[in-house]
């Protein structure tokens, strides 16, 4: 039987920290399940549909990482759902600091009491990465930063298109 891990998240754009954990979880499981969260709740700069080919593009077209240990979709569910959907019981989360150990803490334990067969592993990204954000990226950009050292250049180029 595989092992198949969650791995949820906004995504928001994707940075090289999320692909560090995706990397790394490579190495512990069989499928990676990439969830893109469209909970309604967030205010996204990107859609739902416009993460998904971000993703993909990043992970598939970018760095030629293997399509058939990588699958990215779209949920609005609970995450714990999605991990009965792929027949799961780990969920994968990304520390960069000890800042966000306690969120990271609590998201587990809840998840935890909505199915007690669900495990949450925690990974954490190489160091020159941990410093990476999403909000900063998307922050830097707006600003005509470079940020050719946090995410893929196919991500990059969407940035740019989104904020012309």
């Amino acid at each position: 039987m595989s092992k198949i891990a969650i791995y949820p998240g906004t995504f928001d754009p994707i940075t090289y920290g999320h692909i560090d954990v995706i990397k790394k979880a490579l190495k512990l499981f069989d499928k990676i399940v990439v969830g893109v969260s469209d909970v309604s709740n967030k205010n996204y700069l990107f859609s739902s549909e416009e993460r998904i080919e971000i993703v993909n593009k990043a992970l598939f077209k970018d760095l030629k990482l293997n399509k058939k240990k990588i699958i990215v979709v779209s949920f609005s569910s609970l995450t714990t759902d999605l991990c009965k959907k792929y027949k799961s019981n780990i969920i994968l989360r990304g520390l960069r600091a000890v800042s966000d150990f306690e969120y990271e803490f609590q998201l587990a334990g809840m998840n935890r009491k909505l199915n007690q067969n669900i495990e949450t592993i925690f990974l954490m990204s190489d160091v020159e990465n941990q410093i990476i954000s999403s909000r900063f990226v998307k922050e830097i950009v707006k600003l005509n930063g470079n940020i050719k050292k946090f995410t893929t250049k196919s991500t990059i180029k969407s940035l740019k298109e989104k904020y012309e």
